[in-house]
């Protein structure tokens, strides 16, 4: 008896020890700058060449459609909760379709907690095929955590992110041709004016309290002749207000804010912006608390900027940068991961890249990651010195994971350790690409 209890254990163990063998590996903590991936990466940046054109006036265009689905779906944030229990906030999908009389570029958002690259796929692919004059897609989303789900197909999203359902897909599908429609008949001449707001006393480093944070709201004003207004905003901190036992499907604080602003404003739209280790310094978690915080971020904006920019030139550059990407680095512990082809086949593609956008003197970066503030004062300065101003938001329908500085790779916490894909030196990577982006601004 003890003898065939022996020999199970060790088939057990063999086998334990053979899967271990297929299925994980070590981490790779080898210095990445001199990698195929890395040189590739900034070849391909110093190698790109937008697509300009110099127009004789901006013209603009915005609308905002109602996607609050028919019936209750799974909400997507924090662990999964399963389908929320009422509509605490109706859900919308938002454009801005802007233009110089030569090329349009549709800044679209969405109450989601990102654009998943297989929903990107479904709204490009609709574009298309209504021949909407379009020559690129600017994804946005405001990254609540109480939003709708059934737009990630695949077994992690039907584990963890809500699952998919094709009628919610294409019903977003639908709705934003519809809203890049009316956008485009809409459409007139406009004055940009760029406005930068300090926000300091609002946001928090979530991970270590000292470090730096990015406190700035960044907006982008565009005024008709008749003198209504849209704007499209950023801001860094995490659309995570509301409690992660809320059951209600809400837009949290970016919903709110954007409601306050249109006493001002004709539209109003909400980007998500280096919210990577950033967290709202709201009241509280409830409803009226989120809607107090709103209402403070909305009175400091109205106080006025602490500094303005008119856009003069009608310049349009566009161009998409897709990166060479290391290995998948999804770590079970401190030092082990899992082997690239699990997690490609749990995740998918990840359609990482980076949509650039450049309209006069100001530089706009979509970014695939989630990416961190700290390294925001940096760039900011750098774009100055070439007579920019930046403008950085997340979630353009590619996830490319959780980007914080390389230091905060060791430490434990959930969103480094779970949502950080690709290496101990991912952040580097990221302030290397953004850095090399701005530098070859002519």
């Amino acid at each position: 008896m003890l003898r065939k209890i022996l020999k199970t254990l060790a088939w057990i163990t063999g086998l334990l020890l053979l899967l271990a063998f297929f299925l994980l590996d070590e981490v790779d903590w080898s210095e990445p700058r001199d990698k195929a991936y890395y040189q590739e990466t900034l070849k391909a940046i110093d190698q790109l060449e937008p697509s300009s054109s110099q127009g004789d006036a901006w013209l603009a265009g915005w609308s905002r459609v109602n996607v609050t689905p028919q019936s209750p779906v799974d909400l997507v944030g924090y662990k999964p909760r399963g389908k929320y229990e009422f509509v605490e906030d109706s859900s919308f999908v938002k454009a801005l379709v802007l233009g110089n009389g030569h090329q349009n570029i549709a800044y679209l958002n969405y109450e989601l907690l990102i654009v998943h690259p297989f929903l990107a796929s479904s709204i490009q692919k609709s574009i298309k095929e209504s021949k909407l004059p379009i020559n690129q897609v600017y994804f946005t989303a405001t990254h609540t955590h109480s939003g709708m789900g059934g737009y990630i197909p695949g077994l992690m999203g039907k584990i963890a992110f809500g699952g998919y359902e094709e009628e919610i897909v294409q019903m977003l599908a639908t709705k934003t041709v519809q809203s890049i429609q009316e956008a485009l008949s809409n459409q007139d001449h406009v004055r940009i004016t760029y406005e930068r707001y300090a926000a300091p006393q609002f946001v928090a480093n979530r991970f270590i309290p000292d470090d730096p944070v990015d406190p700035f709201i960044r907006q982008l004003i565009f005024t008709k002749p008749n003198g209504a207004k849209g704007t499209l905003f950023t801001y860094t901190a995490h659309a995570t207000c509301l409690s992660s036992k809320f059951m209600g499907l809400s837009g949290d604080y970016p919903f709110y804010l954007t409601k306050d602003m249109m006493d001002d404003y004709d539209f109003s739209l909400f980007a998500a912006g280096t919210v990577g280790s950033h967290r709202p310094l709201a009241p509280g978690n409830t409803p009226k608390d989120i809607r107090t915080y709103a209402h403070q971020l909305d009175s400091l904006m109205e106080a006025g900027p602490i500094s303005t920019d008119t856009i003069q030139s009608n310049l349009i550059k566009l161009a998409t940068l897709k990166p060479t990407l290391p290995e998948a680095t999804y770590r079970v512990s401190n030092n082990i991961r899992l082997r690239p082809w699990l997690f490609n086949s749990l995740f998918g593609d990840t359609n990482s890249h980076f949509d650039l956008v450049q309209i006069g003197n100001t530089l706009m970066i979509s970014s695939s990651g989630e990416i961190s503030g700290v390294f925001y004062k940096k760039w900011e300065k750098l774009a100055k010195e070439k007579g920019l101003n930046l403008m950085i938001t997340s979630f353009n329908g590619g996830y490319m994971g959780y980007i914080v500085p390389d230091v905060y790779y060791n430490r434990n916490y959930h969103e480094v350790r779970d949502m950080n894909w690709y290496g101990p030196y991912s952040g580097s990577f990221y302030d290397a690409i953004i850095t090399a982006i701005i530098s070859s601004v002519k």
